[in-house]
C-alpha cells in the first residue's frame, strides 16, 4: 500500500471516528429523553410482582410516570422540530446533464477515476468556490425531469437538473442520495478544461466519505440541529407556534454546541482524505491549477466591487459577470508583466465550453449575483434591466455621473446655495459648486453641510426604490419567479453578502463632485465615459483613461483648495462655467 492509500485510509478511518463520535451525541440525548420511561417501566412492573408495595410508592410511581409522559412528549416535539426543520440550501443556478453534456461527461471520468459515486447533478455558484452540497431532504427535492421537458436554457433557472448515475444501470435511488456539486461559475470562464479538471478532482473525491452511511447520519443529524435553529429564530410567529419551536431551538443549540467540535474535526478528515485520493489525478497541474483559482478570485472580487456594484446602484444589471472576469484578467495580465505568461493559456479550450449555451448560463449567474450581492429583485423591471458590455459606458457611467451631478445641484438648492455667474443663472455649472466648497468658513463648514445633505437624499433615494425589493419588482427581494433559489433562505432581507459597509458623507460628497467633473469634461471638453475593467467607470480624454481625477478633487472638498482642481480643469480643456447636462 502507498503512502497515497495509507494517508487517505487514515483519513478516513479517523472521519469515522469523529461521525460515531456524533452520533453517541445523538444516542445519549435519546436515552437521558427516555430515561424516565425506563424507571418508570421498572418501577410498574416491581408493583406488578409485589415489590415496593405501598401509598407511598405509588405516589412516586405515577409522578414518575407523568414526568416520563412529559419528557417523552417534549422529546418528540424536538424530534419533530429537527426533522421538519428545511435546511440552508446555497442559491445556485440549476445545470441540467441535457445542457452541459461535456461537463457532466467531465465529472462522470473524475468520478470513476477516482472510483467514488458520482454526484447526483451539477450547479453553479455566482463565487469563486466549489464545493458538494447534500439536498436529499425532502423540502429540497423537486421534479428532476422539470426542468429537462423545457430546455436547457428554462433548465438553466428552474428545476434541480438531471441525475448523474456512474453507469446507464446505476438505480435511481443512488442518484438521489449523492450530493450535488456545485461549481463557481467564474472558474468555468477563466480555466481551461484541463485545469477545471484537476480543481474538481479533490471535490468530487468527497462523495465517497459522503456515501458512507455513519458520515452521512451524522451530516443530516448537525444539519438537522442547524435548521431547527434556524426555523426557531424566523420571525413572524406568534407565541402559540413560537414557545414551542423556541423551546426545540434552544434544546437544538445546546446539542449543537456538545456537537460542534467532532463535527469540524470530521469534515477536516473527510476533506483531508478526499485530497490525498485526488492525488491520483491530475496532481502535477492541480498546482499551477490553484494559482489560477486565486487570480479568478481577484479578477471577481475586483469586477464586483469596482463594476458591477455602480451599475446595481443604477438598477442596471450586468448580464455578463463571468465573461467580464475574462476581459478584467486579460486587462491584469496586460498591466503586470508578472502575469504575462496567463494570457498564453487563451488559446487553450475554455471549460465554459462544457456548457450548451454559455450565454444563459452567464446571464443567471450574473442575475443571482445582483441579488446576493447587492438584493436586486428575482426579475428585469422598469427599474431593474440587463446591461451588456458595449451599452455600460452609456446605460451605466454617463447616467451615473448625471445623476449625481443632479443631486448634487438639488442639495445646493435645498442649502440655498446661488447659481454661479454665467450666461443663463438658471443652468447647473461646476463654477457653482467649486465656488460654495472654496468659499468663506473652509471645507468644514459648506462641505459638511452638503456631504450631510448627500447622504440624506441618497438614504432617501434607495429606502424607496423598487430595485431593492419594493413590491413593483416581486416583494421584498424575493417572489416574481418561479423556484426562486433564494426561497430557501426564507424572508430575511437581501443582499444576503453586502459587498461593501456605508459610504461615508464626505465619501459620497467626493464621487459626487468628481461625476460634476465629469459632466462637464463630458459636455465642454469633448470627453467620454468609459469601463475601465479593473477600476469601473472611466472618463476618457482623447481616448486616453484619465485616472488622476481623484486627488484634485479630495483636495476641494476635504481642504477646501480648488488650485489642484482648476490646474486639472485647465489641461484638460474643461469649461467650469458653462452649463451641464443633467437628467
Amino acid at each position: 500500500m502507498s503512502g497515497t492509500d495509507v494517508g487517505e485510509e487514515l483519513g478516513a478511518r479517523a472521519a469515522q471516528a469523529r461521525a460515531l463520535a456524533l452520533l453517541r451525541i445523538r444516542s445519549r440525548a435519546l436515552a437521558v429523553a427516555i430515561l424516565p420511561a425506563a424507571v418508570a417501566v421498572v418501577l410498574f412492573a416491581a408493583d406488578a410482582q409485589g415489590h415496593l408495595a405501598g401509598p407511598a410508592w405509588d405516589a412516586v410511581r405515577w409522578t414518575v410516570l407523568g414526568v416520563a409522559v412529559v419528557v417523552l412528549l417534549v422529546t418528540v416535539l424536538v424530534a419533530v422540530s429537527v426533522a421538519r426543520a428545511r435546511p440552508a440550501m446555497s442559491p445556485t443556478v440549476p445545470v441540467p446533464e441535457e445542457g452541459a453534456p461535456d461537463l457532466y461527461r467531465l465529472v462522470r471520468d473524475l468520478a470513476d477515476r477516482l472510483d467514488v459515486p458520482a454526484p447526483s447533478a451539477v450547479a453553479l455558484t455566482p463565487d469563486c468556490d466549489s464545493w458538494l452540497e447534500d439536498r436529499t431532504h425532502r423540502a429540497l427535492r423537486k421534479d428532476p425531469g422539470a426542468a429537462l421537458r423545457k430546455g436547457p436554457g428554462a433548465a438553466l433557472r428552474k428545476g434541480p437538473g438531471a441525475s448523474l448515475p456512474k453507469g446507464p444501470e446505476a438505480p435511481a435511488e443512488a442518484a438521489d442520495t449523492a450530493p450535488v456539486l456545485v461549481i463557481g461559475s467564474p472558474f468555468l470562464w477563466w480555466m481551461r478544461v484541463a485545469e477545471l479538471r484537476a480543481v474538481l478532482a479533490p471535490v468530487v473525491a468527497g462523495t465517497g466519505p459522503s456515501a458512507h452511511p455513519d458520515i452521512a447520519a451524522a451530516r443530516r443529524f448537525v444539519r438537522g440541529l442547524d435548521a431547527a435553529i434556524a426555523d426557531a429564530a424566523a420571525p413572524g410567529r406568534g407565541p402559540v407556534r413560537g414557545a414551542p419551536l423556541a423551546f426545540a431551538g434552544w434544546v437544538a443549540r445546546l446539542l449543537l454546541r456538545a456537537c460542534r467540535g467532532h463535527a469540524a474535526e470530521m469534515e477536516r478528515c473527510v476533506a483531508a482524505a478526499a485530497s490525498m485520493r485526488a492525488q491520483t489525478v491530475d496532481y502535477g497541474l492541480r498546482i499551477a491549477a490553484q494559482e489560477q483559482v486565486g487570480l479568478a478570485y481577484a479578477g471577481w472580487d475586483r469586477l464586483l466591487t469596482r463594476v458591477a456594484l455602480p451599475a446595481w446602484r443604477m438598477g442596471r444589471w450586468p448580464s455578463r459577470l463571468d465573461a467580464g472576469v475574462v476581459s478584467a484578467l486579460t486587462e491584469l495580465s496586460r498591466r503586470d508583466r508578472l502575469a504575462d505568461g496567463f494570457a498564453l493559456r487563451l488559446g487553450e479550450r475554455p471549460a465554459c465550453d462544457l456548457l450548451e449555451e454559455p450565454g444563459a448560463a452567464d446571464e443567471a449567474a450574473s442575475l443571482l449575483a445582483a441579488r446576493l450581492f447587492h438584493g436586486g429583485p428575482a426579475e428585469s423591471g422598469p427599474g431593474w434591466a440587463p446591461v451588456d458590455w458595449q451599452q455600460y459606458p452609456d446605460e451605466v457611467v454617463d447616467r451615473k455621473w448625471r445623476s449625481e451631478a443632479a443631486r448634487l445641484h438639488r442639495v445646493l438648492d435645498t442649502l440655498g446655495v446661488p447659481r454661479a455667474s454665467a450666461a443663463d443663472p438658471a443652468v447647473p455649472t461646476l463654477a457653482r459648486v467649486m465656488e460654495h466648497l472654496s468659499g468663506p468658513g473652509g471645507p468644514g463648514g459648506p462641505g459638511e453641510a452638503l456631504a450631510a445633505g448627500i447622504g440624506a437624499a441618497v438614504a432617501r433615494e434607495e429606502a424607496g426604490a423598487p430595485v431593492h425589493g419594493g413590491p413593483e419588482q416581486g416583494g421584498p427581494g424575493r417572489g416574481g419567479a418561479a423556484d426562486d433559489p433564494l426561497d430557501l433562505w426564507g424572508p430575511g432581507p437581501l443582499p444576503l453578502f453586502p459587498l461593501q459597509p456605508p459610504r461615508t458623507g464626505t465619501e459620497l460628497l467626493a464621487d459626487h463632485v468628481a461625476a460634476m467633473v465629469c459632466c462637464a469634461a463630458v459636455d465642454t471638453a469633448g470627453a467620454a465615459p468609459g469601463l475601465d475593467w479593473l477600476d469601473g467607470p472611466a472618463l476618457l480624454v482623447g481616448g486616453e483613461r484619465r485616472a488622476d481625477l481623484a486627488a484634485p478633487v479630495l483636495s476641494l472638498v476635504e481642504d477646501g483648495d480648488p488650485d489642484p482642481l482648476l490646474n486639472w480643469l485647465a489641461e484638460v480643456g474643461v469649461r467650469s462655467d458653462k452649463p451641464v447636462r443633467l437628467v
